[in-house]
């Protein structure tokens, strides 16, 4: 399975540094091919341009994206490597959801923005593994999971063929 590993954390001596070398190892000695998209290594910008949010429910212009795009077009695993900042993804990885995961890429939208419709149909498996400085209880009691919400519900569900998001239970 060829497997992508997208790392989200500023600090090479980190503990998602030390995770991601784990993960990577493991999966390269299961047979799988891994590529690396470690967001901070390679300088990513999270932002998206002025021409990419005028032309994101449109045409998407990504071509400042199109290695990431290719990369995520062409794994049959993710696996998504960051801590848990303020109860949500560091602004890295969010900025590489809004530029990588686009209309046009991961999904369409209906003409009239209604239901959009999954186009990740290569992607079979995601996992995330994530840090989180507070209390197991206050992100799952007090906070509901946010992080897990805002993954399943609205970036890897919607994406990928319903046949498929089903098998990404936990």
């Amino acid at each position: 399975m060829h497997c992508l590993v997208v790392k989200a954390h500023p600090l090479p001596e980190s503990l998602c540094s030390s995770l991601t070398s784990h993960i990577v190892g493991r999966l390269e000695r299961a047979g799988h091919t891994v590529e690396v998209e470690d967001l901070y290594a390679r300088g990513f910008a999270p932002p998206l341009t002025a021409g990419e949010r005028q032309s994101y429910f449109d045409h998407y212009a990504g071509q400042q994206v199109a290695a990431e795009i290719e990369r995520l077009l062409s794994a049959e695993a993710v696996v998504l490597v960051f801590p848990t900042w303020w109860f949500g993804f560091p602004a890295i990885l969010k900025g590489w959801f809004d530029r990588v995961w686009a209309p046009g890429v991961a999904y369409d939208h209906a003409d009239d923005y209604g239901p959009i419709t999954p186009r990740l149909h290569r992607l079979r498996h995601m996992l995330v593994v994530t840090s989180l400085g507070s209390p197991w209880w206050v992100d799952r009691l007090v906070l509901w999971q946010p992080v897990k919400r805002v993954l399943k519900t609205a970036i890897v569900r919607p994406c990928l063929p319903p046949a498929d998001a089903v098998a990404l239970q936990e």
